[in-house]
């Protein structure tokens, strides 16, 4: 069956080669590009399109990468694709990735696209957990990837549960606390609002810039055996070859930077590193694979390369690279300032617009209230006159009987002559009468002085009804003054954005001061670098009560252990290379 199979492979292969083309898959960090090459093509051919499709010029970073049974390989840039022990179906698929990583990413990366590759494959390697990350900087870095995704935070726009389908921190750090998925977005929010004024590009340049002092930063781990036997980790970096013991990939036991290292090769199995110094003994391992020793080959090789390519003067390549990243980083400055300056007038024009608006609401408030008060003042005067003239009717009323009870009393005077009994009796009546014609009297009186109130109410309430007219025409008067289209002098001028007022001029005097700007970018960095120790160290601070202990993994409890030793990867790195070849070659031996 293996026979037939490897027949069958062996067909496919020829009829490949026989075909005139051939269709590849590649995988980039941000989508798939599709391409039909020819048979004769090399590698460096394919990889040159990639790179032009992309618009990419730092080329010496990346490589074409494919899997091979259980590993990987990358793709040799002088062999014909074909020729290669690529997959045999059809579009072979390459994953488009950073084969070697810079020592100062700021320093080093120079175009756009460059930088967001490293940063997008450095984000999915931490989140993959590839990289060991503490959780207060994978706290710091989500926030930055939140800003290079999201741009400047804004509470109206950024509300509580916008990150909840966002995939921000490795499993590792969610499970290690007691906290829920809206603490932690609540954490990620709070640093994420201190980025205000960030592009999208510095946003990735400080999550390469904090990154690249993780301790598996751009390092690949190789499973090794030194002459005793003893299973070791080879780490190759940008720095140089690392040995670790394989539970502790965070901390070497020693280290051979690149510029102690004369020559490297293999020999089947056996793998040989001669140092430059020619009386240190030379240093050997062995892996398991000759397909491994290949690939530690290549990256031994390419990364020497670079190490000695930052030490010379750059090609004229580079220098007009960079040249042309400080005059678009410069064209950007001014564009941004302009924006800024832009944004800033707009936001002015609409403060003063709001503040108008609600000036005017304000006069119509006060318009419908003395409207109110002024219907009141009507009402009431409408309801005193009522009044008045009910008192008045009743006064007139009470007044014609106590003339008809007058007119009484004078007819029983001249009928009470005609008998003593009837006198007397009469006399009783008229005392009554008297009596109650005095108390219709007093009571007609009563009503006459409140006919004469009422009256005075009513001129009292027609006056109140006169002031409020007025001072209602006083307020319609104001808010035709304040409205835009009755008075054009009290109203702020339209503000014009037109493209001839906001031109482009790009003159020496804003390199000028961008170059000032870079200078005191540079005398601050120290203190940039001592507020993030301080943010990652609040950071820390506000979550450990929160940890769960015995979810801690090796690498969890290596990296307190380290920090609370004081020892970080540069450091560490410094304190092995001063020993000496000699040394460090039987160390290793011995371990």
């Amino acid at each position: 069956m293996a026979s037939a199979l490897a027949a069958k492979m062996g067909f496919n292969s020829l009829m490949r080669k026989q075909a005139k083309t051939f269709n590849v898959r590649i995988s980039t960090m941000e989508s798939d590009l599709e391409f039909s090459c020819e048979v004769k093509w090399k590698g460096k051919d394919l990889f040159d399109l990639v790179c032009r499709t992309l618009g990419l010029r730092e080329t010496w970073f990346f490589g074409l990468r494919y899997n091979i049974k259980d590993t990987v390989a990358w793709l040799k840039m002088d062999k014909k694709v074909l020729d290669q022990e690529v997959p045999k179906e059809e579009p072979i698929t390459f994953h488009f990735l950073a084969k070697f990583y810079p020592e100062n990413a700021e320093e080093e990366l120079v175009q756009d696209i460059t930088q967001h590759l490293f940063f997008l494959q450095v984000k999915k390697k931490i989140l993959e957990e590839e990289i060991h990350c503490p959780p207060e900087a994978s706290v710091l870095l989500a926030s930055y990837a939140v800003h290079a995704e999201y741009g400047d935070y804004d509470p109206a726009v950024h509300k509580p549960g916008f990150l909840a389908e966002e995939e921000l921190l490795p499993k590792r750090v969610i499970n290690l606390y007691q906290m829920t998925p809206e603490m932690w977005e609540e954490r990620i929010t709070a640093c994420y609002a201190e980025h205000r004024g960030r592009t999208r590009d510095e946003a990735e340049m400080e999550y390469l810039k904090i990154a690249q002092d993780l301790d598996m930063y751009g390092v690949n781990y190789f499973l090794i055996r030194n002459k005793k036997g003893t299973d070791l980790l080879l780490g190759v970096d940008a720095l140089g070859l690392h040995i670790y013991e394989p539970d502790n990939k965070l901390t070497p036991k020693c280290s051979f930077p690149w510029n102690e290292i004369r020559n490297i090769s293999y020999s089947d199995k056996e793998f040989t590193i001669k140092p430059l110094d020619k009386k240190a003994n030379v240093f050997k391992f062995n892996s398991s694979r000759l397909r491994v020793n290949k690939l530690i080959l290549q990256l031994c090789i390419g990364n020497h390369d670079l190490f000695m390519r930052r030490r010379r003067v750059d090609s004229l390549e580079v220098q007009q690279m960079k040249a042309q990243a400080r005059e678009e980083r410069a064209r950007k400055q001014v564009e941004r300032q302009r924006l800024q300056r832009e944004k800033q007038l707009r936001e002015e024009a609409e403060r003063a617009r709001d503040e108008l608006e609600r000036r005017l609401i304000q006069l119509q408030d006060e318009a419908d209230m003395a409207n109110e008060a002024l219907l009141r003042s009507e009402q009431t005067a409408d309801l005193l006159a009522e009044k008045a003239q009910i008192a008045e009717e009743e006064a007139k009323l009470l007044a014609q009987k106590a003339a008809e009870a007058e007119t009484e009393m004078q007819r029983i005077k001249v009928t009470a002559i005609r008998g003593q009994e009837e006198r007397r009796l009469m006399e009783q009546k008229m005392l009554e009468a008297k009596m109650v014609a005095l108390k219709m009297a007093e009571e007609s009186e009563r009503r006459a002085k409140e006919a004469e109130q009422l009256k005075q109410d009513l001129l009292e309430a027609r006056e109140s009804e006169r002031r409020a007219k007025n001072k209602l025409l006083e307020i319609t008067s104001k808010a035709v003054y304040m409205s835009p289209g009755l008075a054009p002098d009290s109203m702020p001028q339209d503000v014009s954005f037109s493209r001839e007022n906001l031109s482009f001029d790009f003159k020496d005097t804003d390199m000028k001061r961008l170059s000032m700007e870079i200078e005191k970018e540079k005398v601050e960095y120290m203190e940039k670098s001592k507020h993030l120790q301080e943010q990652l160290n609040e950071l820390k601070t506000e979550i450990e009560s929160l940890k769960l202990k015995e979810r801690e993994t090796p690498l969890d409890i290596i990296h307190n252990q380290n920090t609370e030793q004081g020892t970080s990867k540069h450091s560490n790195f410094k304190k092995l290379t001063l020993q000496s070849t000699k040394s460090r070659v039987a160390f290793f031996e011995e371990l």
